[in-house]
């Protein structure tokens, strides 16, 4: 279970990061002429070594991980009403 602080440290690396959405440009698959490279809006993101899975990883987590946040949030309030309700 993530204690306060690792979702808080979580969170801030979220709201630092460059806005999104970002969206992975594999050669090959979506283009073909220009290498692999994640679109994130402002400046691209070109890796060394990484696969195509590799890719959509990152570029998926600028999306997905603000969404899990936001559902521990919700589970936490959820689970804090049902102990209050049970202690009244």
């Amino acid at each position: 279970m993530q204690n306060d602080k690792e979702l808080d440290d979580i969170k801030r690396r979220v709201e630092n990061a460059t806005k999104g959405p970002w969206r992975a440009y594999i050669e090959g698959r979506d283009m073909q002429s220009a290498s692999s490279f994640i679109h994130t809006g402002a400046e691209d993101i070109e890796l060394i070594g990484a696969t195509e899975a590799d890719y959509d990883f990152i570029a998926s987590a600028r999306q997905d991980i603000p969404k899990l946040l936001e559902e521990i949030e919700r589970l936490r309030k959820k689970v804090k009403n049902n102990v209050q309700t049970n202690i009244q």
